[in-house]
């Protein structure tokens, strides 16, 4: 016997309001590490939302910190751990409210329409249109899972876009040589060449600050320029502090340059000196990072990923990948960024921060949930010690701290494998 229809807005408690759905139902399936939540009409729910399953189910997935299956072959939709369907019901209303209701009448008679990576809704009740909040965890997935409209990006799997730029790794591109990391500049648009197109905050932000640096430029005078020669560069680098120099050295079997190390070592010089003055690493802001790194010219290379993941964060470096996501979303365009910036946290956590070692797994999570660093890059990371930031026996000590996130990683696989075969 199906439910009685309750109001899609459960605040309101007129008995006659238009806009009704299917209360959620749940089941709660196997035991101990295996159980997990099959919500049962998620289907019918979402169509009288007017939006696909899989934004709901990936939504519960964040708001619970739990993982959960946005395509599953039998339209099961699973969320591991245990969930009552009352607090998956309380869930669905900041959905709900987010994702659906138009920001002015509040009715859900909208459309979702992605333009320009943003997601806008469209009432057809008043004509509003109304943006989504981009800084949402779901809005990072309806982006990069949108293939829809003409140069949208297709990130319909994290298989997919890593296919996509190990081929762009090997062929290279117009605007870099082939293996040089400028060669890895994103996806059809690419993350930083598309600046002239994209309303993503961050890049709203360095636009307007460049504009406004470049208002105030009028002048052709020399020494508003950084000199980026050979002997200039060299020059600046022995000004350098000696534990600096070791602190961000790179590895020299990767070097992409005479002048290569040396403008990640004034950028991370740069970067820790700002934080001083300011009173934490956490008031400099991302704006300025980026603009630095582009001052320097490296800020499509893969390197500055390890200098920035050993100069951006603190002890509460856990907390602050999410702070630091549309910076590092923007920077991160290949496996060789995800594996630098993997690097550069060994580096941080392994030598100048010992005492995280243990917040390794959460640190990893946050990455993960932020969609920052791939679910095969990671595996390969936790899989394999490395001597190329740490010693080896550093490098062996984080992987063993790394192994609770590997074995929730490859559990949670396991558990939407099992899905898809019943």
């Amino acid at each position: 016997m199906a439910p009685n229809n309750i109001n899609i807005r459960r605040d309101v408690t007129d008995p006659f309001y238009r806009y009704k759905m299917e209360p959620l139902q749940s089941k709660i399936e196997g035991k101990g590490n295996g159980i997990k939540t099959v919500v049962v009409n998620l289907n019918s729910v979402a169509g009288s939302l007017s939006r696909p399953p899989a934004y709901v189910i990936k939504y519960f997935g964040f708001e619970l910190g739990a993982q959960a299956n946005a395509k599953p072959t039998d339209e099961r939709w699973i969320i591991n751990g245990a969930h009552d369907a009352k607090k998956l019901q309380d869930y669905l209303d900041g959905f709900i409210n987010k994702f659906v209701l138009c920001k002015k009448c509040k009715n859900p008679e909208t459309d979702v329409i992605i333009k320009d990576e943003k997601i806008i809704l469209d009432c057809k009740a008043c004509g509003q249109r109304s943006d989504v909040d981009p800084r949402l965890k779901l809005s990072t997935f309806i982006l990069r899972n949108n293939t829809s409209g003409k140069g949208k990006k297709d990130k319909s799997t994290k298989k997919t876009r890593r296919e996509r730029n190990k081929e762009k790794e090997a062929n290279g591109d117009n605007n870099g040589s082939p293996g040089d990391s400028n060669s890895d500049n994103g996806d059809e648009n690419g993350d930083v060449a598309a600046e002239a197109g994209s309303d993503d905050e961050l890049t709203r932000r360095i636009n307007s600050a460049a504009q406004n640096i470049d208002a105030e430029d009028g002048i052709e005078d020399d020494d508003w320029k950084v000199d980026v020669s050979e002997e200039a560069v060299k020059a600046r680098a022995k000004e350098l502090p000696d534990d600096l120099k070791r602190a961000l050295a790179l590895d020299e079997g990767d070097e992409e340059g005479p002048d290569g190390p040396t403008a990640y070592d004034e950028l991370g010089n740069w970067i820790s000196s700002t934080a001083e003055e300011k009173g934490g690493v956490s008031k400099v802001e991302d704006v300025e990072i980026y603009l630095k790194a582009k001052e320097y010219g490296i800020e499509s290379k893969h390197k500055t990923l390890a200098v920035l993941a050993q100069t951006i964060f603190d002890d509460n470096i856990a907390k602050q990948i999410e702070d630091r996501a549309p910076l590092l979303k923007k920077m991160i365009t290949s496996e060789r960024h995800e594996k630098a910036m993997l690097g550069g946290t060994e580096r941080f956590v392994g030598n100048d921060k010992p005492d995280l070692i243990a917040k390794v797994p959460a640190i990893l999570l946050a990455y993960y949930q932020n969609d920052l660093i791939s679910e095969e890059t990671l595996k390969e990371w936790c899989t394999k010690a490395s001597k190329k930031y740490v010693d080896i026996k550093t490098s062996k000590k984080v992987r063993k701290a790394a192994e609770p996130f590997l074995q929730w990683l490859e559990s949670a696989e396991s558990e939407e494998e099992e899905s898809d075969d019943e």
